[in-house]
């Protein structure tokens, strides 16, 4: 028996061509990230939002080819390949290292990034200012933004002397953040102990690890790895009684204690001004990398009342 689920699946999973009998001028966008889509459900919405504030209905007068790793980072290039095949218009990636298997596979296909933590310092822009590539987008300003994430925690945690910082090395962008971290750190006379996670199966290992360090709290510097385990870090760090801090407000929503970072559903629907003006002729060498207008602090009290915390 084929349900309409299983229907809607088979009708995605044919080629373009095969759904765009007419209309073949419409344009083709690629979206490209690495996490599970159901991990980013607000934000996939606030693009789609974003489009229909500018006139684009998917379906009718614009076409988007999904693709997501599903969490397995050494799948991206692979799916950017197919994006290229495809003769997409335009490549939106949603995160660094969605922006580099894409880098990887054109470098004639105009590239958005929904976000990233440091264009510059990966590599992927000449200057914010000017672009210079065939990439543009949006910042995060991440590495700035996770020294002062240290900062918050120490205010919140008055007495704070060690710090387990949670990342993935081979994560675009962790290197400076981790940077910034170290630096912040010394300043406020605060010791860190930086854990790898680079797969799911870490995640328990680097909670016993910063238990056996003594840290006092947690920094989770941003990472694929964990983004659809948002759940599971917020309880592993209720269960340690560790205060936590995150890069993204839907970890505060999934439990976690506090977060402080640019909006980032605000970030997705901007990508679509992207996307809009170089579908009308701009490129993205000329676009300047718009850095964050929104930020957001939030504090789960629940999270907090868990730990015997008071903010």
């Amino acid at each position: 028996k084929i349900t309409r689920r299983t229907f809607c699946s088979m009708l995605l999973a044919l080629p373009f061509p095969a759904r765009a009998q007419q209309g073949t001028n419409i344009p083709r966008l690629g979206y490209l990230t690495a996490p599970p889509f159901s991990a980013l459900t607000a934000q996939h919405e606030a693009f789609r939002q974003g489009l229909r504030e500018l006139g684009y209905v998917e379906g009718k007068n614009i076409f988007i080819e999904w693709r997501s790793a599903e969490g397995k980072l050494d799948r991206l290039p692979d799916l950017a390949a197919e994006l290229v095949r495809l003769k997409v218009d335009v490549i939106l990636t949603a995160g660094p290292a969605p922006t580099r298997a894409a880098k990887g596979a054109t470098s004639t296909i105009p590239i958005v990034m929904a976000f990233d933590s440091d264009p510059v310092g990966n590599g992927f822009v000449a200057s914010l200012a000017r672009p210079g590539g065939n990439i543009t987008g949006l910042s995060t300003y991440a590495p700035e933004l996770s020294g002062k994430r240290l900062e918050i925690l120490k205010e919140t945690v008055p007495k704070l002397s060690r710090v387990a910082v949670f990342g993935t090395s081979t994560f675009p962008g962790n290197g400076a953040n981790l940077k910034e971290v170290e630096r912040a750190a010394a300043a406020l006379k605060v010791k860190v102990q930086f854990l790898d996670v680079l797969s799911h199966k870490d995640i328990g290992a680097a909670f016993q690890a910063a238990t056996k360090g003594r840290a006092e709290a947690i920094l989770f510097l941003a990472s694929v790895v964990y983004t659809d385990k948002r759940t599971e870090l917020a309880d592993l760090a209720a269960k340690h009684r560790l205060p936590a801090s995150y890069s993204r407000s839907d970890h505060v929503e999934d439990g976690g204690l506090m977060s402080y970072g640019a909006n980032p559903t605000d970030l997705y629907r901007r990508a679509a001004t992207y996307v809009d003006k170089i579908l009308k002729g701009r490129t993205p060498a000329d676009l300047p990398v718009e850095q964050p207008m929104k930020f957001e602090f939030v504090i789960n009290l629940k999270a907090a009342k868990q730990i015997g915390l008071t903010i």
